[in-house]
């Protein structure tokens, strides 16, 4: 408010003084005489100022005529040896109000709906702005008069500003309304609302100043200056959210029909962010929740089986963008996922099985030794990490690792991963699995470095999480990590021990135990063999062989002696007696057992011009001892030199034979005294094929002897820790505990139970033939 006198004379009227103010015992007719000139003047034309001694003598009125000393009747008597003549001027007051607005709306009669909300507007800014100025001057009124009222309990006294709003509302908002429906004012905004939504551009500030009003209006009878939105929500946001349903409905209608799927979509995201705009540029923040509501149940959840009938194309069609769309909008609808988790979770099934099946051999395929083709672990591997990656990312991306989508991610994998064209049996990934990992960890893989292979043995984890079970994997892990270290083949020390680290990690200490052992022996064994060494170099007449002892706990290494007889070449005779006589006397008690079949050998050629080095194993170095004497020995002769069996013998013959060490004719064998090859080192230590089935069938057989325990411990401790279980709750708390390391069988854990009942362990209850009890 100005201080001063506006001196641009265009407003014919002259600012009252000192001699114009009425006497202090002036009656009513006189003092809002003069103070109606005041307050008209700031209700409609404060823009021409008041000055300060003005608005002084205007306080000082009220305050003389409130606090008057006459005599009154009823509601305004003496209270405290003063009469307060609050009354009066209150409804003096309220009567101005209501006729000032009472001609506002008589102004706004005949204006079109813009013009109308532009009127509104300027006269709401213009009220709003005298009515605080007067609301001030009439200070001394709200602290004393309508506080007691108040206090008395009348709900119909407010204070001046609030009694501004209560007029404006009766005589001016309440106009509009239509009786029975949208209010004139309200139908101008949301024509404008709907102009905009159009593509027109319209006033989103003249909109924003109408529709404050509407919450300025709402009045708390219980606290003033609490917002009350009823008001509000009554004349605009009920038919606002109305007005919105009905146009979204007839648009996503007609556009669906007349354009694609993508488009819709891009339409529907758009339209859902504008709306969310327009309550950020005008409408209260109490709309947002319904408005969204509003918009996704007109715009999503009627249209949602045509986004779901179009998601399997675009998986298909490996459209991201569109499948990050579909993702956003279903995701704001109760259930709109769910059937896109479902088609999701069939679609990369079947991604995964087409996979595997493109890196199966082809019927009948042969290699070039013209052997049958056999599937590749490591095609088999990639292949199966390929559709997880490939998907993994559709999850982390269109999909925002909602959780949803990751479970149905990894229960499709573990479908794939464990039944698909190249899994003949349950068992047939974690072995395949297995030897991927042995692939990665030999020296023979010479296209990876140690970052690299960090990073496949990362991988080969993902699959590892899917496999069923696990403990099929460990066995054939642990065969194959006992036969790289044994035969010194693996690329790193540290691989191999991150690889357990891994496994550790995800399986636990007991997992991984044995295999942490098998690192510890050869530790060990490295320095029992250069002991060893050192006292056979200080000895007179020590051996010019050059031996190394693997010294391998029985308990943990997956190798146990060959059932065939062997009779130690009496060419390493002294250094196997010295060895075995050396470790009886450092491990006394222990008993040595010789692993024949695991061991390796290099002979060196003397009969031939050129020296060979023969790589060899120990059966294959028995049988060439045999010709240090001989240049042709008979099977018998073999036989009986070796003590091995005739099969074992004769698979190891057949291997020297097909290298040309050997010439055979019949039943006998002959020295080849004119071997020739371009290495100097020949590898002669060939896997047999027989050996390597026998070894799966071993490993195989291995996992059901150890699974026969790991049932019968789990049902004893949980009966231990309960006592007493029925049958199926017994089963079905087996299976839980158990299906994290493999799949178990019900028919294999009845078997378990019926052992334990055999050996004591439980007893039938003799009241509740389907309850067990435990026998401590």
């Amino acid at each position: 408010m100005s201080t001063s006198a506006s001196s641009s004379g265009k407003a014919a009227w002259r600012e009252p003084t000192k001699e114009d103010k009425p006497p202090k015992d002036a009656d009513l007719p006189e003092a809002w005489a003069f103070l109606k000139v005041g307050v008209e003047h700031i209700m409609t034309r404060l823009h021409l100022g008041m000055s300060y001694s003005y608005y002084i003598l205007l306080y000082t009125a009220i305050y003389d005529f409130c606090t008057a000393s006459r005599p009154t009747a009823g509601h305004g008597a003496t209270r405290g040896g003063a009469s307060l003549q609050g009354s009066e001027l209150y409804k003096s007051l309220h009567v101005f109000l209501s006729n000032h607005c009472k001609r506002l709306r008589e102004e706004s009669d005949t204006l079109s709906d813009h013009e109308l909300l532009k009127f509104y507007a300027k006269e709401w800014d213009r009220y709003t702005t005298g009515a605080t100025y007067v609301n001030k001057l009439f200070n001394y009124l709200n602290k004393h008069w309508v506080k007691r009222e108040k206090e008395e309990g009348r709900k119909e006294v407010y204070t001046v500003y609030t009694l501004a709003l209560v007029a404006w509302k009766n005589n001016f908002f309440n106009h509009f309304a239509n009786q029975g429906g949208v209010s004139r004012l309200t139908q101008a905004i949301l024509r404008q609302i709907e102009h905009q939504r159009n593509g027109e551009v319209v006033d989103s500030g003249l909109l924003k100043q109408v529709i404050e009003s509407y919450v300025s209006l709402g009045i708390d009878q219980g606290d003033y200056q609490r917002a009350n939105l009823d008001v509000y929500k009554e004349h605009f946001q009920t038919p606002f959210l109305a007005a919105t349903r009905q146009y979204y409905k007839n648009e996503s209608s007609l556009y669906v029909v007349a354009n694609s799927v993508s488009d819709y979509m891009k339409k529907a995201e758009d339209r859902l962010d504008e709306e969310a705009q327009r309550v950020t540029l005008y409408l209260n923040d109490s709309t947002r929740k319904d408005l969204k509501e509003t918009c996704e149940r007109v715009l999503v959840s009627d249209h949602a089986e045509l986004l779901w009938d179009e998601f399997q194309a675009l998986l298909d069609a490996d459209r991201l963008k569109d499948l990050t769309r579909m993702y956003a909008l279903l995701s704001r609808i109760p259930t709109g996922l769910e059937p896109l988790r479902r088609q999701f979770e069939e679609h990369v099934k079947r991604a995964g099985l087409a996979a595997v099946q493109r890196v199966l051999p082809a019927a009948g395929a042969v290699n070039e030794a013209g052997k049958a083709e056999v599937l590749d672990p490591k095609s088999y591997i990639e292949a199966l990490l390929e559709v997880h990656g490939k998907f993994g990312e559709v999850v982390d991306g269109p999909f925002r690792a909602e959780l949803g989508f990751n479970a149905s991610l990894d229960k499709a994998c573990r479908d794939f991963c464990n039944t698909n064209a190249a899994c003949t049996s349950p068992t047939k990934s974690p072995e395949l699995l297995a030897s991927y990992c042995d692939q990665m960890l030999r020296k023979s893989n010479k296209d990876l470095d140690g970052e690299s292979v960090e990073n496949a043995l990362n991988q080969a984890m993902i699959i590892f999480r899917y496999i069923d079970d696990k403990d099929v994997f460990q066995k054939f892990y642990q065969k194959k990590l006992a036969l790289r270290l044994i035969g010194q083949l693996s690329a790193s020390d540290d691989s191999e021990s991150s690889m357990i680290t891994k496994l550790k990690e995800l399986s636990g200490f007991e997992y991984t135990n044995k295999l942490t052992r098998m690192f510890t022996d050869m530790n060990l064994s490295r320095d029992l063999t250069e002991k060893f060494k050192e006292k056979e170099r200080n000895r007179a007449a020590s051996s010019d062989i050059d031996f190394t002892a693997m010294i391998l706990g029985a308990n943990f290494w997956p190798i146990v002696p060959a059932p065939t007889n062997y009779a130690v070449p009496r060419e390493i005779q002294s250094t196997y007696d010295a060895f075995t006589k050396y470790h009886s006397e450092v491990h006394s008690g222990r008993k040595l057992t010789w692993l024949w079949h695991v061991m390796k050998a290099e002979l060196r050629t003397t009969y031939l011009p050129q020296k060979y080095i023969f790589m060899t194993n120990a059966y294959q170095m028995a049988i060439l001892c045999q010709f240090n004497e001989n240049d042709s020995l008979s099977l018998q002769d073999l036989l009986s030199g070796t003590q091995l069996q005739e099969s074992v013998l004769n698979a190891q013959l057949g291997l020297l034979v097909k290298a040309k060490i050997l010439l055979q004719d019949g039943n006998n064998y002959d020295l080849n005294l004119n071997f020739k090859s371009k290495k100097l080192k020949v590898n002669l230590n060939q896997p047999v094929k027989s050996e390597q089935k026998a070894e799966a069938t071993e490993v195989l057989a291995a996992v059901d002897e150890d699974r026969k325990f790991v049932y019968q411990a789990t049902i004893v401790r949980l009966m231990k820790a309960r006592k007493t279980m029925k049958h199926q709750a017994l089963i079905q708390e087996v299976t839980a505990q158990i299906s994290t390391k493999f799949t178990p069988k019900v028919s294999e854990i009845k078997k378990a139970i019926d052992l334990l009942l055999d050996k004591e362990y439980l007893e039938r209850d003799e009241g509740q033939k389907d309850s067990y009890s435990y026998l401590a």
